[in-house]
């Protein structure tokens, strides 16, 4: 005789912790998830030109590493990061005017993790954080899974107002204020001199980090770069600064650092311990190596000529893509255009129309962390030739609704 045993009791898993629970993906994963097709111009990514990757010199600077120092490239390393590098990072920052020391360095994987570093060593649930409005969306993410109470400090075209965001440290006793002050994410809006030398007073007045993020600085098509913020007189001991090679070298070395102050330094360098242990060390030597070898300031010079020539064509289609009345900023250098249409247009819900003329943005809401404007989008111009950019703007106005014999596009959504 068998006996059928019965079917065990199955309680069910705990849950999930509550900030994974109530922070959701990132919208621009998702769109350039449903646009992936090659078909599609897709202007929403903020992803560098492929073809204007120096692979032939990336390449050999691998080869030589693993060729000269095998055992040291495959090996464990250091959290701070590898001598090599942060000597060399150290050495370019001093060249851009802020004197840095390698020990002032910490190498992190992406200066998506200095973020996420600096999230877990600075907040504590229910801590202020200032961001720009609108504000870097990743960043928006980072905060919110810390428990961070993320406040918008208003601005213009020209960025943060300083008036107001001492107004808002007076209030809200924020613990830090993140910023991308040069050709921001996603506006590409750039921070005056004169307002970068009021945001640092602020901060020297009443005690506020400043989290000072420039991925794009490199990337400049005109005019004069405009110093750190970092480099301010009541900045030097409160700001961050991070930087990465992901728009200059390559993105899938995933090389990105911070510069801080000792204390936070060491805080952070404690919690990659937690995260990754520390960054590829092949990859660390790789970019040292190039470094050394190779004429990275040459390699950029050639970049961000191809990418203002894209800039342009984009720039000279879009009246004859928007709706009449919209309007758009001329970045000065970058990899993004922001766009607003007349307020009656919601952006999201155009969305679906414009890819169904295999063409894609962002959205401009997601990137808001007070009260989104949803008349506006962002537009990534580096990754198209002026020929792809130029059938892209014609494929986008068909989903708008201009240029075929409508005048505006529908008003939707509002």
């Amino acid at each position: 005789m068998t006996v059928v045993e019965p079917a065990p009791t199955r309680a069910p898993v705990p849950p999930l912790a509550a900030r994974a629970r109530s922070i959701g993906g990132s919208p621009v994963r998702d769109i350039l998830a449903v646009t992936a097709r090659p078909e599609v111009i897709n202007f929403a990514g903020g992803l560098p030109a492929p073809e204007l990757f120096d692979v032939d010199g990336i390449a050999a600077a691998y080869r030589a590493v693993l060729a000269e120092s095998p055992a040291q490239a495959l090996q464990y390393s250091t959290t701070e990061g590898e001598p090599e590098l942060r000597a060399a990072l150290a050495a370019r920052t001093s060249a851009r005017g802020l004197a840095t020391r390698p020990d002032d360095l910490l190498v992190t994987t992406g200066s998506q993790q200095a973020l996420s570093l600096l999230a877990t060593a600075l907040i504590e649930p229910g801590d202020t954080v200032l961001v720009e409005n609108p504000c870097y969306l990743a960043a928006l993410q980072v905060f919110g899974f810390a428990g961070a109470r993320v406040v918008a400090v208003p601005g213009d075209g020209h960025g943060v107002d300083p008036e107001a965001l001492e107004e808002l440290v007076v209030r809200e006793r924020p613990k830090l204020l993140y910023t991308v002050p040069t050709f921001q994410n996603p506006t590409g809006r750039t921070l005056p001199g004169e307002r970068r030398a009021a945001v640092a007073a602020v901060a020297a007045r009443h005690g506020l980090w400043i989290v000072e993020d420039d991925p794009y600085g490199e990337l400049r098509f005109e005019g004069e770069r405009v110093p750190w913020i970092a480099s301010y007189p009541g900045a030097e001991d409160r700001t961050v600064l991070l930087g990465s090679f992901s728009k200059v070298m390559a993105p899938g070395m995933r090389l990105g650092w911070l510069r801080a102050p000792a204390e936070l330094r060491r805080a952070c360098a404690v919690a990659k311990q937690a995260a990754d242990l520390h960054t590829p060390t092949v990859n660390q030597l790789a970019a040292a190596r190039y470094l050394a070898d190779s004429d990275l300031d040459g390699h950029v010079t050639r970049v961000a000529a191809v990418y203002r020539e894209r800039r342009d064509a984009m720039l000279a289609g879009l009246s004859e893509a928007l709706p009449e009345g919209s309007h758009w900023d001329r970045p000065e250098g970058g990899m993004f255009l922001w766009a607003r249409l007349p307020e009656t247009y919601d952006t999201t819900a155009l969305l679906p129309a414009v890819v169904r003329q295999e063409v894609a943005y962002v959205p401009g809401a997601p990137f808001y962390a007070a009260e989104p404007d949803r008349s506006t989008l962002r537009l990534c111009f580096v990754t198209q030739t002026p020929e792809e950019i130029g059938e892209g703007l014609r494929r986008l106005g068909v989903g708008m609704g201009v240029g075929v014999g409508m005048g505006v596009g529908p008003a939707l959504g509002r």
